[in-house]
């Protein structure tokens, strides 16, 4: 595994890797990682000749200071963990990734605007910059991203489709800690005890999902009731949208595909979370 922190030398080694006809995978992620960053990286390393992982905190992607600054930094974890899966990590600083102030302005349409595009003013904005950023200067065959990120992997998709970009996008399952918590690099963040109650929120979406009516607002009146009896979470959003435009749907007629997806604060910690009704 080759740890590189500047550009250019990524470049040569990249260009090493291509001249050889290798294929390559790539995994962006923001460290602090875990299982669940470790199976995106598995399932590249056996679809791929070559796998690169991203390690950057992106900060044209948070909306909150305080939010960036307290989020966990782990690289000498990171490395150790995914060393035997791996063949390169880039791990830039912010100067080297962004010498000037970034200036690209994205339009990913309604997708932006619902859920965590509402919830975080410009977040969507900054994944494109960095996201895009790394397609080109990796020029991966694939790229891997987790579904816990649902909207995400839309917004991906999108800037994909827009731009023109020749790359195959590979959703990867949410990985879950044994209570059900979706694994999140901020639940490094959390106690024992506050995991613990993160976890029931998964629950209740369970119990929504074997919920045995056709009517959505049955199920979004179940969950964010159950979920406004926990004194220790504060719900953000819940919403029941179509897995494609990420609209609201009234009822699961004509859409083939419809999730649940909720964000909620523990303490001053947030998460997100998803569930597939079909």
């Amino acid at each position: 595994m080759v740890l590189i922190e500047n550009i250019e030398r990524l470049k040569e080694v990249l260009f090493r890797v291509k001249s050889n006809g290798k294929s390559i995978s790539l995994v962006p992620t923001m460290g602090a990682l875990h299982q669940g960053h470790l199976s995106l990286i598995e399932k590249a390393r056996h679809e791929s000749q070559v796998v690169v992982v991203t390690i950057f905190v992106n900060p044209t992607q948070f909306n909150n200071s305080e939010d960036l600054a307290k989020y966990p930094r782990t690289l000498e974890q990171d490395l150790e963990l995914i060393s035997e899966y791996t063949d390169i990590v880039f791990a830039p600083s912010v100067e080297e990734m962004f010498p000037t102030p970034p200036a690209e302005k994205y339009n990913f349409g309604s997708l932006e605007k619902v859920m965590e595009g509402a919830s975080r003013p410009g977040h969507f904005n900054g994944v494109g910059i960095i996201v895009k950023r790394f397609f080109d200067l990796i020029k991966p065959d694939k790229a891997y991203f987790g579904e816990k990120d649902f909207q995400q992997l839309a917004i991906i998709k999108d800037l994909v489709k827009q731009n023109n970009i020749e790359i195959t996008i590979v959703p990867c399952p949410t990985v879950r800690e044994e209570n059900g918590l979706a694994m999140s690099s901020r639940n490094q963040r959390l106690t024992k005890e506050q995991r613990d109650i993160a976890s029931q929120v998964y629950q209740i979406l369970l119990q929504s999902q074997k919920m045995n009516t056709e009517s959505i607002q049955e199920i979004c009146t179940f969950v964010k009731s159950e979920i406004a009896k926990m004194e220790d979470i504060q719900l953000d959003y819940f919403q029941i949208v179509d897995d494609t435009t990420l609209e609201e749907v009234e009822n699961f007629d004509n859409h083939p595909g419809v999730v649940g997806c909720v964000a909620f604060f523990i303490g001053n910690v947030r998460l997100i979370d998803n569930i597939r009704y079909h």
